[in-house]
């Protein structure tokens, strides 16, 4: 078999322990480091005098992640291989073996390396990604503040649409002070602006739902709730001025370019700029983003039969916010995106036509990214424009079911 590089490295990578096998031609190598930084550039030091051409090594947690980063910096070419596309035989698996396996493996080009982006998008991902977790995070306190309202017999929610807004605080904030909520403070409130006026709730709807029953704890549980919840929005707001101040002119220019799309706000414009970057050229089509990112139908045939077509394995970060953005976008009723909705899930139901339609968005998103062009939407009669003839008739015949006929026009025939 072919050799493509000469001189390479397979390293087996675990929390206290690096096994590297340096590959010179025929003859190899075998030494373990620690996982300290020392013992890092240690390693490094090693490599560069061997002349290393290429490391590689497995995906592990994220125990790979400091040694790449030493790697990078000392100018010596990495990739980092998804464990799953290296297994040896089983039975004969020891951390020799597995580096020498590697090394064997990238000494004849047969690893497929991960997509890894540089440093400074590496970073940028770490913000969005601690941003999404702080977000959620905030979202469960809601959840529990609203259990602990409806336990109360308080029907915030029924009232109000955001408990997070400023009119649900104000409100909270006035009952957890011990004041009862009638008329006159309703009044009172509206006047000085601390609750909106165009409230679908009538004034008599406001006192009947916001007059309950809280004991003591509760009264503490949600004033410390509520002290969270400011802790989490402030977090969250300085998370967002560092991301907008880390991300370079050409990302923010990609961020308001994939805005126009249908569904994609700033904040998952700025998680999948984040996520993929601006440079197109690392995937040759839209059909190897949309397979890294897990929202294209997988392949799983046998003797001319396929048996599923669920998706891979992808980005969770990328996935998830863009099923998000599926969501938005399907709410849109004169858009392309809820006209594909509409006709998958009738027949594959909701969640499978979510995933199409994130599927949609995405590759919306690399030809704006690839190619330079502005988004246009289809429209929500996209797909009334084909087969017409059968359409027709297709509905005619469900008329005709229901028992109405269409009735039938004459015409006088010339003398």
């Amino acid at each position: 078999m072919k050799k493509i590089y000469d001189k390479c490295c397979g390293i087996d990578v675990h929390k206290k322990l690096m096994v590297a096998c340096f590959v010179h031609g025929n003859k190899q190598e075998i030494r373990e480091f620690g996982a300290t930084t020392r013992e890092l550039l240690t390693l490094a030091d090693w490599l560069q005098q061997s002349n290393c051409q290429m490391v590689a090594m497995e995906s592990t947690a994220s125990y790979w992640k400091p040694l790449y980063n030493i790697l990078e910096s000392s100018d010596l070419d990495a990739m980092v291989v998804n464990a799953r596309h290296m297994k040896a035989v089983p039975g004969r698996k020891t951390d020799v073996q597995d580096a020498e396996w590697i090394a064997d493996l990238l000494q004849h080009g047969l690893l497929q390396a991960s997509y890894i982006p540089d440093k400074d998008q590496r970073e940028l991902r770490e913000f969005v990604g601690y941003r999404k977790s702080l977000v959620g995070e905030r979202n469960r306190e809601l959840n529990r503040l609203q259990k602990m309202l409806e336990g109360a017999n308080i029907k915030l929610s029924g009232t109000i649409t955001d408990i997070n807004g400023k009119s649900a605080r104000n409100i909270l904030e006035t009952i957890l002070g011990g004041t009862s909520i009638d008329d006159v403070k309703i009044a009172q409130m509206k006047e000085q602006k601390l609750i909106a006026r165009n409230l679908k709730a009538t004034d008599a709807q406001l006192v009947d739902d916001l007059n309950g029953f809280i004991t003591p704890l509760q009264q503490r549980m949600m004033k410390e709730l509520l002290s969270h919840l400011d802790e989490l929005n402030a977090h969250i707001k300085n998370l967002d001025d560092e991301i907008d101040r880390h991300m370079k002119p050409e990302e923010k220019r990609a961020v308001e370019a994939i805005k126009d799309i249908t569904g994609i706000a700033n904040t998952s414009a700025q998680v999948i700029i984040a996520v993929i970057g601006t440079d197109m050229g690392r995937f040759p089509t839209d059909a190897h983003i949309s397979s890294w990112a897990g929202l294209c139908p997988g392949n799983n045939e046998s003797a001319g039969k396929r048996k599923s077509g669920r998706t891979r394995k992808g980005n969770a970060l990328l996935r998830s916010t863009l099923v998000v953005c599926a969501h938005s976008a399907v709410n849109c009723k004169k858009s392309y995106f809820h006209a594909q909705f509409k006709r998958i899930s009738a027949h594959r139901g909701s969640k499978r036509a979510y995933v199409a339609v994130a599927h949609s968005i995405l590759i919306a998103v690399y030809h704006i990214l690839k190619d330079g062009v502005a988004f246009k939407d289809l429209g929500a009669d996209y797909y009334n424009q084909f087969n017409k003839e059968r359409k027709i008739s297709s509905y005619l015949k469900k008329l005709k079911a229901l028992g109405w006929e269409a009735p039938v026009v004459m015409t006088e025939v010339p003398a």
